[in-house]
């Protein structure tokens, strides 16, 4: 089985007692957690209930805003990469899917990325919400307002890690046909 992260987008939040009706598929990526999987979850960010796992190692964000934040990023990002077409085709499929998926939260699945590592996942849960994706979210914003150039020349450079996943309804694991 590959190690992946899985994004989920749904109108309410998973609790203990179950999962959000619908929860439809977003985006997946094998081997990490892209910078635009977690841009996605960044504002009101919380850990949840795992929807696969069942365990406290999902992450929720605020749709809208996640959105909104990566498509200006991918904006700044486009505006001097390398492989200038292969990238416009990718943040057309981006946009199509989040457009298509649009509800209320964005759900990140990372059990299996977390899984990978020695620390245990409930530990990493917390690190990522509370230190990482603040972090990663406040790099953006700046590299959006001019004031990160380095950050930018950065995730310029790793514009496939950070921003090319697999955009589908159907994902892995997909809830739609339980």
């Amino acid at each position: 089985m590959a190690n992946r992260s899985h994004l989920y987008a749904a109108n309410t939040l998973p609790t203990e007692d179950g999962r959000p009706d619908p929860v439809v598929g977003v985006s997946e990526h094998n081997w990490s957690i892209p910078l635009a999987h977690l841009l996605l979850v960044s504002f009101d960010t919380r850990v949840v209930p795992s929807m696969i796992w069942g365990r406290r190692t999902g992450v929720a964000g605020d749709y809208d805003r996640g959105a909104a934040l990566l498509l200006e990023l991918l904006r700044v990002v486009g505006e001097d990469v390398a492989e200038a077409q292969d990238f416009e085709s990718v943040v057309a499929t981006t946009k199509a899917q989040l457009d298509k998926q649009r509800a209320k939260y964005f759900l990140l699945e990372a059990g299996e990325i977390l899984d990978v590592d020695d620390e245990p996942a409930e530990t990493a849960i917390d690190r990522l919400v509370g230190q990482h994706i603040p972090s990663l979210a406040a790099q953006a914003e700046a590299a959006i307002a001019g004031e990160n150039a380095e950050w930018l020349a950065v995730a310029r450079g790793r514009w496939r890690e950070n921003f090319y996943s697999f955009y589908n309804d159907t994902l892995f694991y997909s809830f739609e046909s339980e």
